[in-house]
């Protein structure tokens, strides 16, 4: 059996395996305003070109960034245009790796808090703990 050719328009269920997404990802996408509506064939069945594959792609792309579809649909706006949009992409990056750093260094403190409460533990001979908490007899007065 051939396989057929990927020339011409797609239906939403080549468009997708093409893409890597779901098709109600794609019809999400075309309700979200992300991706333009499709031509229709007499019997109402979508037909995609090629640009809806970049598109889906693009859109991808900028998802794996960590990109807000809100985000996305700008950057979108802009390239629609005909206009790089790399400035408004840089921005956002900016803003995405200032994101990121935060959340390293919340997490870097959350690790340094509970290394130094397994570091307090009283190792294989702890007592049972003080009924309500976690904590043995002594650590638990400590606290107090």
């Amino acid at each position: 059996m051939r396989a057929e050719p990927d020339t011409g328009p797609l239906t939403v269920g080549r468009l997708a395996a093409r893409a890597g997404v779901r098709t109600d990802t794609i019809r999400y996408y075309e309700r979200a305003g992300l991706l333009p509506s499709p031509q229709r064939t007499s019997g109402e069945h979508r037909r995609y070109d090629e640009r809806a594959l970049d598109r889906l792609l693009f859109i991808r792309g900028a998802q794996r960034l960590g990109l807000r579809l809100s985000e996305i649909r700008r950057l979108l706006e802009v390239r629609d245009t005909g206009v790089c949009a790399c400035e408004p992409a840089a921005t956002l990056l900016h803003r995405h790796v200032s994101e990121i750093d935060a959340e390293m260094n919340r997490l870097a403190a959350l690790r340094g808090e509970l290394t130094r409460m397994l570091a307090a533990m009283p190792g294989p001979d702890c007592p049972d703990p003080v009924p309500g908490t976690w904590c043995p007899p002594a650590l638990e007065t400590e606290g107090r």
